[in-house]
């Protein structure tokens, strides 16, 4: 049996540079994930965003010390896993994302869009 070489790994905005702010622990639960959805699997931890039916969006969520990190990150595309956004949730109040990050990750979504299109060219058309 051969194993595929896991998709590229693609990290939009500032989400390399705000998982990197996570405490190691954090960082390597959500690292096997990302991995994970490299290789066309998904953690167990890992659940599709709520808002983000069909667009293959998933949230990443680990608990540490009290506080509460979020990963979130798109497989919509064949060929690249797009990190959408990395934050520590703040609010102490309801398990909601907030709706800043929610917006934050429908912007960065279209900035995947963009990315894999320049990528790809965009004859190819969206998931390709």
């Amino acid at each position: 049996m051969t194993t595929s070489p896991p998709k590229q790994l693609v990290w939009v905005g500032s989400s390399l540079n705000d998982l990197r702010a996570f405490p190691e622990e954090v960082r390597q639960v959500m690292g096997f994930a990302l991995f994970e959805a490299q290789m066309g699997g998904k953690h167990v931890a890992a659940k599709p965003l709520r808002g983000f039916k069909g667009a293959g969006v998933l949230e990443m969520v680990d608990d540490f010390d009290g506080d509460t990190f979020r990963a979130v990150y798109t497989v919509r595309f064949t060929d690249a896993v797009y990190v959408l956004h990395a934050f520590e949730k703040k609010s102490k109040k309801g398990i909601s994302t907030p709706r800043r990050n929610i917006d934050l990750v429908q912007d960065r979504l279209k900035m995947a869009q963009q990315i894999h299109d320049a990528r790809h060219g965009a004859r190819k058309g969206k998931g390709t």
